[in-house]
């Protein structure tokens, strides 16, 4: 089988991840910037050869993928399977509350416990076997293609640490941005990194903002 070319996505910006409070399952929208990055990251992807694009089916990755699907005209596949991680009763609080409120919960969870799931989450265990599975399966059906996913920071990182080897409970030392392009290769036996964190459309754009 040949290898499919993958463009793995986080979603634009929203208003909670400036606050830095969590999300998981929560649907919260795109903010001013993450509509501007989603548009920036669409004018870059404008020109590739992109099969299809599947994506998580909360509105900020939906939001982001949209923008992909207008300017690639490739066919656009909501599916749960690319959630973010569920934070359980955790959804909706800030880290600084965490904390405060449970700094025995915030202890295993700053840790990378891979056994740990808040109440009503999701383990880091469950996580990446739900993002190899589906990865694989998405993957699968494009040989030899380009397939977009636009997810989350949680996906990301889990489709980083396959593709490079890392354990969940590694030290995170690469970066997440939102709407950053990171590419990478899947075969039937693996998954390889290609480029990580490519924001030149969204500094350069900026830049180009500035001078106006």
């Amino acid at each position: 089988m040949q290898a499919t070319r993958i463009i793995a996505i986080r979603h634009g910006e929203t208003a909670w991840n400036v606050d830095t409070r969590i999300q998981g399952h929560l649907d919260i929208p795109l903010n001013e910037t993450g509509l501007w990055q989603a548009r920036q990251l669409a004018q870059a992807l404008a020109q590739e050869p992109v099969s299809a694009i599947y994506t998580s089916d909360l509105q900020r990755a939906r939001a982001t993928a949209q923008a992909v699907a207008d300017t690639t005209g490739a066919p656009l596949t909501p599916t749960t399977d690319l959630r973010e991680r569920s934070f359980g009763d955790l959804e909706g609080r800030t880290f600084a509350e965490i904390d405060a409120a449970r700094p025995d919960l915030a202890h295993r969870w700053r840790t990378r416990d891979p056994h740990f799931a808040p109440e009503g989450g999701e383990t880091l265990i469950a996580l990446r076997e739900r993002i190899h599975a589906t990865t694989h399966r998405l993957a699968a059906r494009h040989p030899g293609g380009l397939v977009v996913l636009v997810a989350h920071g949680g996906v990301l990182d889990v489709l980083y640490r396959i593709a490079t080897g890392q354990e969940l409970q590694a030290p995170r030392t690469w970066q997440l941005s939102n709407a950053a392009i990171n590419r990478l290769l899947w075969t039937p036996d693996s998954l390889t990194l290609v480029g990580w964190a490519d924001t030149q459309h969204l500094d350069n754009a900026a830049r180009d903002e500035s001078t106006v």
